[in-house]
């Protein structure tokens, strides 16, 4: 006899009770990140221009809307060589795109990676650091403009202002912190910038199911809404 068909062939069997199974989440490129500040910007009708000034892109070329994205890393380089890659073409694609870096300031890991990255391609690197931190994590030349301030509120608010939207790579805790602080201020209405991750990390993950962050495997039906 023939072989059964695909419609003939039977079901699979379902996962035990009790027991649910992962869901599949793309790791999103620097590329998905820039489309998704864009749409996130024209859905805001511009707003994500914020205080530091957007500008458009011009015609028929890569240029962004905006000046300045603020981008929160990490002082190590993480355990995974992905990270470091992600980094550093991050910063190649926001130097693609003309566009200007805020971070935290310091050399190492992958704040220095993403900082060396757009400083070398030619664009602005602004970097907000606490004075306490410089001698932790600023090693030789600093990378840019350096701005140091009191302290780690004062950073922060400084990073938001001067920037037109946000990008999160992995990071430790102090990463989780500013990416939820840019996030409720987002939520109370304090700014309406754009903000994204690039991280396969399960923190973010779980962040994309809010309607504040930018899911970047659903760019289609983003740009559409």
């Amino acid at each position: 006899p023939s072989a059964p068909t695909r419609s003939q062939e039977a079901p699979s069997a379902p996962p035990p009770p009790g027991r649910r199974e992962p869901p599949a989440f793309p790791t999103p490129t620097p590329t998905d990140q820039a489309m998704a500040v864009e749409a996130m910007a024209e859905k805001n009708t511009g707003a994500g221009a914020g205080a530091a000034g957007g500008v458009a892109p011009e015609s028929g070329d890569r240029r962004s809307r905006f000046r300045r994205i603020c981008v929160y890393c990490g002082s190590a380089k993480g355990r995974k060589a992905s990270y470091q890659d992600a980094a550093v073409e991050l910063g190649k694609e926001l130097v693609e795109r003309g566009i200007d870096l805020v971070y935290g300031g310091g050399s190492i890991g992958l704040m220095g990676l993403v900082s060396h990255a757009v400083h070398d391609g030619g664009r602005h690197v602004i970097g907000v650091i606490p004075k306490s931190l410089m001698p932790r994590e600023v090693t030789g030349e600093p990378v840019g403009e350096v701005r140091a301030v009191s302290g780690m509120h004062e950073r922060k608010a400084e990073m938001v202002r001067s920037a037109d939207a946000f990008i999160a790579l992995p990071g430790g805790y102090g990463t989780l912190d500013e990416l939820l602080e840019v996030l409720t201020w987002a939520q109370l209405g304090i700014h309406k910038k754009p903000v994204t991750t690039n991280s396969d990390s399960l923190y973010f993950r779980h962040l994309e199911d809010g309607k504040l962050l930018i899911n970047t495997s659903s760019l289609s039906s983003l740009a559409s809404q």
